[in-house]
């Protein structure tokens, strides 16, 4: 079994949920008292926050990769960044390492494209939503991709910093999130993308009329694939 390193806490909310379910698909797929070798670095995420903000993404990647180097030399075989937003510096995080960098958005695609969909909705922070590094990554694998209007943008990257990412969950918020996916089903997706690890917390298969793709669990289970290619 290989080592699965976490570079985590953007939120910690969601780096606990990679946590529980890299060991939970490990022990279904192994059975008995097995769990997940894995190695975490949880940064503080209020210091990238502000990084954020700020357009400070240079510096935002500087800390990314120091994490990342510590978690190759902690033994990591493999780097999972466990936040969408931050795939925005993932060339830079993959660079500072010589272990591979397991991409969310391209686990995320494959899982679409295995469905047989091509048009999806895409929910995530503002950055996510309206800039290039992760639709654009998305769009590379052949998706055809939809995002709220401009005030299902705002109400979304809302919920998630001042509510998800504290470990908040409003039923108003989910009803919210559900008003957007309607709109985007509306504008014809076919699927929607949680493409932030927290709106797992709040969006479940049952709260859309169309197939939602959770990037937190495919991610992991990506994971948790690779590194039990050459178990026995």
């Amino acid at each position: 079994m290989k080592t699965i390193g976490l570079l985590g806490g953007m939120s910690w909310e969601s780096t606990a949920e990679y946590y529980r379910l890299l060991n939970q698909l490990t022990r279904e797929r192994l059975g008995g008292l097995h769990s997940s070798k894995c190695v975490l670095y949880s940064v503080d995420f209020a210091e990238i926050e502000r990084l954020q903000v700020e357009g400070r993404w240079e510096q935002a990647a500087q800390v990314l990769a120091e994490a990342a180097r510590a978690l190759e030399s902690a033994g990591a075989d493999m780097l999972l960044l466990c936040t969408n937003t931050m795939h925005k510096v993932a060339d830079e995080v993959s660079a500072a390492v010589t272990v591979p960098l397991v991409h969310l958005a391209d686990t995320t695609a494959d899982a679409v494209r295995s469905s047989g969909l091509r048009r999806i909705g895409l929910l995530g922070t503002a950055f996510t939503m309206e800039q290039d590094f992760y639709r654009g990554r998305l769009e590379s694998h052949g998706l055809d991709v939809l995002v709220p209007d401009t005030a299902g943008r705002r109400t979304v990257h809302r919920v998630i910093y001042e509510e998800l990412c504290q470990g908040i969950v409003h039923e108003t918020s989910r009803q919210a999130f559900m008003a957007v996916i309607s709109d985007l089903v509306a504008a014809g997706a076919e699927g929607i993308v949680l493409g932030c690890t927290e709106i797992e917390l709040l969006i479940e298969p049952q709260h859309s009329p169309v197939p939602v793709f959770p990037t937190t669990r495919l991610h992991a289970e990506a994971a948790v694939t690779r590194a039990l290619a050459d178990a026995p």
